[in-house]
């Protein structure tokens, strides 16, 4: 694979401002001084769906990654979930769940997401008296499905590998430097 090739892979993923989520700083993913700062978590993603999750840049590409299987839902849904779970009011935690619900839930819902007909029923119950526990089965099902299968097919993509090499070879000649 050539340079150009390699940079229009990693543009792709380095450069999508249209994200369905905010990741509150700019990604670190992109190229300058602080690529050399997300090398080695660039490689840690591999380690775990958990180390993924923790990193805004590993979500982030982890989202781009789903956008191109058109199955970005899933993590959208999860993100909503976590921040659902940080409201305090309580006007403001039912409307978020009932939003959540129409969203990503009930059936037919615009960005539905793949989750059995029991757990949809629970969910839809829990919303009678919403707390920021009410998605907790739904959001631990959806995780379980992008961990199981999403994630995998994410460390295996031709995107995840540039990067990877991208961070060894930066890793290299760091080392080489000092």
């Amino acid at each position: 694979m050539g340079a150009k090739d390699l940079k229009t892979r990693l543009g792709i993923l380095l450069h999508k401002p249209e994200l369905g989520h905010r990741t509150g700083a700019p990604s670190k993913l992109q190229l300058g001084s602080r690529q050399r700062d997300s090398s080695q978590e660039v490689l840690e993603w591999r380690e775990s769906f958990d180390q993924l999750l923790k990193s805004k840049s590993g979500v982030t590409a982890f989202h781009t990654f789903l956008k191109t299987e058109f199955s970005e839902e899933n993590l959208d849904f999860w993100l909503a979930c976590e921040d659902f779970k940080k409201t305090r009011s309580k006007t403001k935690l039912a409307s978020k769940a009932n939003r959540i619900f129409e969203e990503f839930v009930q059936n037919e819902a615009p960005r539905e997401v793949n989750i059995d007909h029991e757990t949809r029923e629970i969910t839809r119950k829990n919303l009678s008296g919403a707390t920021s526990a009410c998605f907790n089965e739904a959001q631990a099902k959806t995780r379980t499905l992008m961990e199981k299968d999403s994630y995998p097919r994410f460390l295996k993509s031709a995107s995840y590998q540039d990067m990877t090499k991208q961070a060894a070879s930066r890793g290299i000649s760091k080392r080489s430097h000092t």
